[in-house]
């Protein structure tokens, strides 16, 4: 089925697109950067999937349903849009800074970018991009639960 997106959608989309690859960005240099090995595997957890999102983004955007469950067929091309980006832009953030500053500026990062798939998701008029973008959205919210709880439990957020 081909979606005929409005040009609203296509908008935000684009916009929800920049997040995403902002999001691979971060979360790749900052598991270089983390210490613990624990942190390490999450934010390499988290970038490979805020890449699906970033292929199903695509899909959207090329007026493809996305498939459920995965995009392998974007897969190698979306690592090698990811290599390009990670080679032709500064790094991200906070280097030469500790594990507690690079999960609280990933939290910060999940909210705002969770809030924005709010709007997009309100503001779709087709029922399938509404639907892939909740699901991505669900997913950005338990990267912020995950880090949270990261952080709670070595002692860097205190909701006290």
């Amino acid at each position: 089925m081909n979606l005929q997106l409005t040009q609203k959608e296509r908008t935000l989309l684009e916009d929800q697109k920049m997040h995403e690859e902002i999001c691979i960005q971060k979360y790749t240099n900052y598991a270089r950067q983390a210490k613990d090995p624990q942190l390490k595997q999450l934010f390499n957890q988290y970038a490979s999937q805020e890449q699906q999102h970033y292929n199903t983004i695509n899909q959207l955007l090329q007026g493809q349903q996305p498939m459920p469950g995965g995009n392998q067929g974007f897969q190698q091309q979306g690592q090698q849009i990811q290599d390009q980006q990670l080679q032709s832009r500064p790094q991200a953030g906070m280097a030469g800074q500790g594990d507690a500053a690079l999960c609280t500026d990933m939290l910060m990062t999940e909210k705002f970018v969770s809030s924005a798939y709010d709007t997009a998701i309100f503001e779709s008029a087709n029922a399938p991009v509404r639907q892939a973008l909740q699901h991505i959205q669900k997913e950005e919210q338990q990267h912020g639960e995950g880090l949270f709880n990261y952080m709670q439990q070595n002692g860097m957020y205190n909701p006290q």
